[in-house]
């Protein structure tokens, strides 16, 4: 493998992510930058491309911090480096992988050595040696939210602070910091997305001889990674000579009142809450100058800042794409730029106006309203549809079905309909899987944690990272005659000491399985029922789950979306879903089996929590019933938690759906019971079910 890295100019396109990295290049203050796109789009060669352009730093010698020998960092953990050595080094790229550890990150102290010896054996982690470098996180949406946290706290404050029963380390981590993340795999939630200071969304180019350029540059670094960067050694020394200019020019670039204003009007303008997004807006403008050789920013650098600062601070909900209205940007911009003074008329000494007394000048008056949304109310049943809610029967259908009425086809059920758009999303109840897991930090079922509350000590489990001291103490004291104690100090062995467990909350897997047949097709039915789904996707956003769906209708179950974190897709899946056709239920259960058989392998730590979306009806032949029947019992055989929503409709109800949930071993929720608001009736519920299976 090359150590030739690829040249940062012999990128091609991509204008807008190259702009951002090399803002934060001359800049990191303006807070780094995540880069949004679907894989194979350089993401990751471009932010390795960058870090050779970085100035070499002088570094302390001996200091595993890299402090400024010209100013060395007070709280350094290596002293205070009076001796005045240090050497010169390019600075860091610190790749962080996906699967790493809070230690790792922030570094680890050994408490064993702490209490027993009283040294402070601190081991820097990953952020001491990002200091004055480059730190990149590859799939950063797929990062547990806490670590997340962390780096950004990290990256905001520009100190990296270790805590560990009393003992304490500190030292400086300043760093450009850069994320990557493909869409299609989860989102990062809002909170944390803004502490972003700029995003960049990218996409491969569809013009064929761009294409073409790209794959002809990567083919000939490939064939000689020395001889292809020689080719662009010019071009990539013009550029770090221009990151070191604008660096030296930023302090001397004025952010004069009108462009502050302006960034505030757009800040206001997009109701981006809290300040954040107006400090980013300023930094990055003035930076914008700095690289643009300007001493003063201008219009077109705060438009271009509000270009990269914004788009991401607009969500609002987890089913909200990022995004920017140019036209709504351009007329604040216009609205609230510098106006030239007019001249003084020497006929008019109080400078007044033409005496129309409006007072603004603008010459706008009301604005007259919009149309009075008259029209018709949509409260009226579709053509075709029942009193009840139900799909009315067709004679184009065929001749009545003499089965019973359980496995008897609900009419429509052999034509397939345009989907249907969901109903207002609504907060739902909590639905939690029994027992104490072990899975990912989240927020829905009890589990053992690396947070929360501690319950209780035992031996440690490897390396000790969260000493439980009162445990520690309470095994050491009955030995320390033995070990000959003779001081105040307690003698510890390795054996005496105690790690804390501590009792939090998972994330769980939450599979839905959802009857898009014709017994669903009714529209105002499929729209409640859509809305209802499309509220657990948003509660299993909020509680860091992965969401999986299936879909079962006409011949067989379609798994729709494979276990994703990503919520949005799983959201635009179901608004995509037509109905239509038969009720293949068994078949939707076993394919949820096989799903869930596959995943327990891939990661046997997440628990699911399965949630059948039905009114309980089969069809598909005599036995359909009983085919269900028994695989919702070969689910239930492996211990799984689920809940069936029971979207039965009418007056005549038959009951089926609950049927199920009890061959489940789980409740039955029907669509008005979904909501919150009777949370109390939910948890009794669940408790009686619990029960039951317990003196079964």
């Amino acid at each position: 493998m090359t150590d030739v890295r690829y040249p940062f100019t012999a990128i091609v396109g991509m204008a807008d992510l190259r702009l951002g990295l090399l803002l934060n290049a001359v800049s990191p203050a303006v807070g780094g930058v995540l880069v949004r796109g679907e894989k194979g789009t350089a993401k990751s060669t471009m932010v390795r491309a960058l870090a050779g352009l970085l100035p070499s730093i002088a570094e302390a010698g001996g200091c595993r911090f890299a402090c400024d020998p010209a100013a060395p960092d007070p709280h350094c953990p290596d002293g205070a480096h009076t001796d005045g050595s240090a050497h010169t080094r390019p600075a860091h790229l610190v790749e962080l992988p996906v699967g790493v550890t809070e230690d790792r990150i922030v570094g680890s102290l050994d408490l064993e050595r702490a209490l027993a010896d009283g040294v402070k054996a601190y081991e820097p982690g990953l952020l001491a040696r990002a200091h004055r470098g480059v730190l990149y996180i590859d799939e950063v949406n797929l990062l547990q939210d806490h670590l997340v946290d962390l780096l950004l706290d990290a990256a905001a404050m520009g100190r990296s602070y270790v805590e560990r029963e009393g003992v304490s380390v500190r030292h400086a981590a300043r760093f450009l910091l850069v994320g990557t993340m493909n869409p299609e795999e989860g989102e990062l939630r809002p909170q944390l997305l803004d502490r972003f200071g700029l995003t960049v969304e990218i996409a491969a180019t569809r013009e064929p001889a761009e294409r073409a350029e790209v794959v002809r540059r990567r083919l000939a670094y490939d064939a000689d990674p020395a001889g292809f960067a020689a080719r662009f050694a010019a071009d990539e020394e013009a550029l770090a000579d221009r990151i070191t200019g604008a660096r030296e020019l930023l302090p001397q670039v004025e952010l004069t009142d009108a462009a502050l204003r302006q960034i505030t009007a757009v800040c206001a303008a997009f109701e981006v809450d809290g300040l954040r997004a107006d400090i980013v807006m300023a930094r990055a403008a003035v930076a914008l100058a700095a690289w643009a050789g300007r001493t003063r920013v201008e219009e077109e650098d705060v438009r271009k800042a509000a270009q990269l600062a914004l788009p991401h601070r607009r969500r609002r909900n987890p089913f909200d794409a990022p995004g920017l209205d140019e036209e709504q940007l351009d007329r604040t911009l216009e609205e609230h730029a510098e106006q030239p003074e007019p001249p003084e008329d020497p006929q008019r000494p109080d400078g007044g106006g033409d005496g129309d007394g409006d007072g603004d000048g603008d010459g706008d008056g009301p604005d007259g309203g919009g149309p009075d949304g008259g029209g018709p109310d949509g409260g009226a049943p579709a053509p075709g549809d029942a009193p009840d809610g139900t799909a009315a029967s067709d004679p184009a259908d065929g001749p009545p079905d003499t089965a019973p009425p359980a496995q008897r086809p609900a009419p429509g059920a052999g034509r397939e309909s345009a989907p249907v758009a969901a109903a207002e999303p609504y907060r739902t109840r909590l639905f939690k899987v029994p027992g104490t897991g072990r899975g990912a930090q989240g927020r829905r079922s009890p589990a053992e944690t690396d947070g929360g509350t501690t319950v209780r000590a035992r031996r440690p489990r490897g390396h000790l990272s969260r000493l439980h001291l009162t445990a520690t103490l309470q095994a050491a004291a009955p030995h320390q005659h033995a070990r000959g104690r003779s001081g105040r100090a307690l003698v510890l062995a390795k054996d005496d000491f105690r790690e804390q467990v501590r009792r939090g909350r998972e994330s769980n897997l939450v599979l839905f399985v959802v009857d898009a047949s014709g017994s669903m097709a009714a529209r105002q039915r499929m729209g409640a029922v859509k809305g209802a789904v499309m509220s657990l996707l948003m509660d299993a956003y909020q509680r860091r789950d992965k969401i999986g769906l299936i879909t079962f209708r006409g011949a067989g179950a379609e798994l729709a979306l494979p276990p994703t974190s990503s919520v949005e897709v799983g959201a635009a899946r179901l608004e995509q879903l037509p109905t239509g056709g038969r009720t293949p239920l068994a078949a939707g259960l076993l394919r949820a089996h096989e799903v869930l058989r596959v995943e327990r392998m891939r990661d046997p730590d997440r628990r699911p929590l399965l949630v059948v979306v039905t009114d309980g009806r089969a069809t598909g032949g005599r036995t359909a019933l009983a085919d269900a029947d028994r695989a919702a019992g070969l689910l239930a055989g492996q211990g799984l938690a689920s809940v069936v929503i029971d979207c039965e409709a009418g007056h005549v109800r038959l009951g089926l759906a609950h049927t199920l949930a009890a061959r489940l071993g789980g409740p039955a929720v029907t669509l008005d019971e979904l909501r919150a608001e009777g949370v109390a009736a939910l948890v009794r519920d669940h408790r009686s079910a619990h029960l039951l299976r317990k003196a079964a």
